[in-house]
């Protein structure tokens, strides 16, 4: 098969690039610079020549803060994009693997959400994530949606790398305590991606969750980074109201994994192990 990777030096798409090293498929990574993903014309001539069999879509507007400010840049890459490789998918007969974001709900409640649960996006990046997810529903394309929260990896910029660089020249941070959601190391997420497409699972189309098993607030997140940093740097809680920002956040974000497990054969390792394991690396 030949599968298109967009947003491929994004931390999933370099993740990607790691786990599919040795695959037998023909896998093309491409970024803004060798595709624009928001030209349908673009789209459409790559296809043409490539002729790829799946798609899966890494590339997302993340930048939760600035979204609040340039939401028409968000909705372009997070709705209109995604809209166009929908569309292009259906008329070519491929597969699109889209990955969305837990911060298409609200937040409020303290039970895991399950795929059942009516989104209600807070902020402008939730509510152009929601949109991409239902242009690729009403494109009638073979598509598999898969949530995510709370991304890190060994690459680009996220909450691990941050907290490291701050540990290292700070003696005291200090980090939001009530809002509770899970870490996922993006590695997983790429070798889950890649199961899914080696065990012929393509035909399993719908909307599930994708995360690293339990669940943690951020301060407990930034302990932990600290603990295996081996950091002595102290780490501070605070709340939300304490640390204001532009675009609010799901207080309580945590995904119920149980339809993605059953239905894909996965197990999904515990967040603590995941850390662990890309610190070491």
């Amino acid at each position: 098969m030949t599968i298109l990777v967009t947003g491929g030096n994004g931390q999933l798409g370099c993740s990607l690039r790691l786990a599919t090293a040795e695959s037998p498929h023909r896998y093309i990574f491409t970024d803004v610079e060798e595709l624009d993903i928001t030209s349908a014309e673009a789209i459409d001539a790559f296809f043409q020549s490539e002729r790829p069999d799946v798609v899966v879509n890494c590339a997302a507007y993340t930048a939760v803060e600035r979204a609040e400010e340039d939401e028409v840049r968000a909705d372009l890459i997070n709705y209109k994009a995604v809209a166009i490789l929908a569309a292009a998918c259906k008329r070519h007969d491929a597969t699109l693997i889209h990955i969305s974001t837990d911060y298409i709900f609200s937040g409020e409640g303290y039970t895991p959400y399950t795929e059942e649960v009516a989104p209600a996006p807070i902020n402008a990046y939730g509510r152009t994530k929601l949109s991409g997810e239902r242009a690729v529903e009403e494109s009638g394309c073979r598509h598999i949606i898969l949530r995510t929260s709370w991304l890190y990896s060994e690459f680009g910029n996220n909450f691990v790398k941050t907290m490291q660089s701050l540990m290292t020249t700070r003696s005291e941070v200090r980090v939001v305590a009530d809002q509770i959601g899970t870490p996922t190391y993006a590695g997983d997420l790429a070798a889950a991606i890649t199961y899914i497409i080696n065990s012929n699972q393509l035909a399993k189309c719908g909307t599930y969750h994708y995360s690293n098993e339990g669940a943690c607030s951020w301060y407990d997140f930034a302990c932990e980074i600290a603990r295996l940093s081996e950091n002595n740097c102290k780490v501070t809680p605070c709340t939300t109201e304490e640390y204001p920002t532009k675009a609010q956040r799901p207080r309580y974000s945590v995904l119920d994994k149980s339809k993605f497990i059953s239905t894909f054969g996965i197990t999904i390792p515990e967040w603590h192990e995941s850390l662990a394991q890309m610190i070491k690396r």
